[in-house]
């Protein structure tokens, strides 16, 4: 059985939840906290698991053998225990802060003892040793993506498509020793994704020595998460990963546009999708005074936060939304900030419908601190940013066109440049990790030479690209390109003047459109349109007239009752 048959029949037990009033909701949170019980004792079984064991008569063997009422009762003190770490009678049982943590404020809703039964027997017959082969916590990251997809709101509003993760992370090119930062964790998918890039390059952790898998497991990654059953979800997941972090977890319960935020350690590398929307106040409001533009804008509070908080040298990959790159005033000089105090090198717009607030456009921002030439250069660090459309003339990605790694490939190949050098992808020193190599203009995958040009400033005489590339780089750059017209390439770059003397340090860079796009300059007047409506809608009424005719319906002059 593969993990994603398990998934899919963990995903089915969510019926008889349904059957005992849990609505979707609810219902992921209900299980796990089950689930997390039964995967502590497989993974204690096979001796995965050595530290946070759970206590004695909180284990999964204290629940499997019992029925009815006693089941129901014995569960719900059980989870009182794990909550509090205390029996009825006040007797410490536990002390550990990360079950503390998973497990704060705990209950169930269950009400009927056959459902939590049938919970348990589902449990115990998936086929776990398969499981384990797989990794117990990718099982677990399986129904949080589940439920992502399937639901229509709560972590299905904003969840990061696991393969736009994935993607970053290799970009980004995590390296053991470095400390990685998400200040708005979720459920952890950027800092889970980050270890197991680092994993598959130690060999899992067998290349390194014992000092350095100690920081592996405890000090190198480092996330907040402001709702707390969200962090339980996260705190759950990096367990089971093998991630333990500090005294509270990998991942904090905080606001880092707060206190919080304000006491974070500078990081190498911060991977981040911060949620969008204003402060409105209460625990999720901007109460800091360290950012130098004061902002209600959550975005722009997390992307000065974020530059701010990376040591010299240290890289970031951010996702945010449109109105992030263009907003005029303080979005303006949060930009040309972000531009002076880091080489912003790459955007990538992504396409819409990959998140599943709809409508949401949105891009990934790839920057390092300081200067390519010196990482503690402190003003004018960025000199060429380039950017890459993934958005235009692209499918309308959903379910039944899933959005996946294959249509990021491209991109990468781009971000490393032609001539990449190994140790960019393939591991190497700190010092290189994340370095650009060679980059050329000219990427026409997915169909980019069917999309229309748009007849803006950024087309015209490819000002902005020309004088990014001088002399032989650009001679190789048309002799590659074969003729193939650059306006219609998804890859394309532009000088740190152009973006300040033509586009007033807007981020939103675009030049091609839709094929077969409708351009708002050539639509009728609102009379005409009018016009037209009116003569469609008569037609629609006389082919209507003549199909009930045709039935041998009788017509009358108005619509009986």
């Amino acid at each position: 059985m593969s993990n994603n048959d398990i998934v899919q029949k963990l995903w089915n037990l969510c019926d008889v939840l349904r059957d005992d009033g849990i609505n979707y909701s609810d219902y992921v949170t209900e299980l796990v906290l089950l689930l997390f019980i039964k995967m502590v004792h497989e993974n204690t079984e096979a001796g995965l698991l050595n530290k946070h064991t759970l206590p004695t008569g909180c284990r999964w063997t204290d629940l499997s053998d019992k029925d009815g009422l006693n089941l129901l009762d014995d569960y719900k003190r059980m989870l009182l225990t794990l909550s509090t770490g205390k029996d009825s009678e006040g007797n410490t049982l536990h002390a550990d802060p990360l079950i503390l943590a998973i497990y704060a404020d705990a209950q169930t809703r269950l009400r009927e003892p056959r459902h939590l039964k049938q919970l348990i027997k589902s449990l115990d017959s998936i086929d776990w040793f398969s499981a384990q082969k797989d990794g117990l916590g990718d099982l677990y990251e399986g129904l949080l993506e589940k439920n992502a997809n399937e639901t229509k709101s709560g972590a299905g509003q904003y969840f990061t498509p696991r393969a736009l993760i994935d993607s970053m992370v290799r970009v980004i090119n995590p390296q053991a020793g470095e400390v990685i930062q998400d200040p708005a964790a979720g459920t952890a998918g950027f800092l889970i994704a980050a270890d197991s890039f680092i994993k598959a390059k130690t060999d899992d952790h067998f290349d390194l020595d014992a000092k350095q898998v100690e920081f592996q497991k405890n000090k190198a990654f480092i996330g907040v998460e402001l709702v707390p059953s969200t962090r339980r979800l996260a705190l759950m997941n990096c367990l089971l990963h093998g991630m333990e972090g500090d005294d509270e977890g990998v991942v904090h319960l905080g606001n880092s546009l707060g206190q919080v935020g304000m006491s974070l350690p500078k990081a190498d590398i911060i991977l981040a999708n911060p949620p969008f929307g204003t402060s409105k106040g209460g625990d999720a409001s901007i109460t800091r005074d360290d950012l130098t533009y004061p902002t209600s804008n959550k975005q722009l509070a997390f992307l000065q936060h974020i530059y701010r908080n990376l040591k010299p040298g240290g890289r970031a990959a951010v996702v945010l939304p449109d109105n992030v790159l263009f907003e005029a005033g303080v979005g303006t000089d949060v930009r040309r900030d972000l531009m002076n105090k880091c080489n912003l090198h790459t955007v990538l717009r992504l396409p819409t419908g990959i998140f599943y607030a709809a409508g949401v456009k949105t891009n990934v921002l790839f920057f390092t601190k300081g200067s390519e030439a010196d990482k503690l250069q402190e003003e004018n660090c960025t000199t060429n940013t380039w950017v890459y459309d993934l958005r235009t003339n692209m499918p309308n990605f959903g379910k039944r066109t899933p959005f996946g790694q294959q249509h990021l490939t491209p991109f990468e190949e781009c971000y490393y440049g032609k001539n990449k050098n190994a140790t960019a992808m393939d591991g190497g020193s700190v010092e290189n990790a994340g370095a650009i190599f060679d980059r050329k203009e000219g990427e026409w995958s997915f169909n980019a030479e069917d999309a229309e040009v748009d007849d803006s400033v950024v087309n015209q005489g490819l000002d902005g690209s020309e004088k990014a590339q001088q002399g032989a780089e650009k001679a190789q750059r048309i002799a590659d390109s074969l003729e193939r017209p650059l306006e219609k390439s998804r890859w394309r770059v532009f000088s740190r003047e152009f973006i300040r003397d033509t586009k007033s340090d807007s981020l939103d860079i675009s030049w091609l459109k839709d094929a077969n796009s409708v351009d708002a300059a050539d639509l009728g007047t609102p009379e005409e349109l009018a016009g037209e409506a009116m003569t469609e809608l008569k037609g629609a009424l006389a082919d209507l007239e003549a199909l009930m005719k045709s039935l041998g319906a009788e017509l009358a002059g108005g619509v009986k009752g």
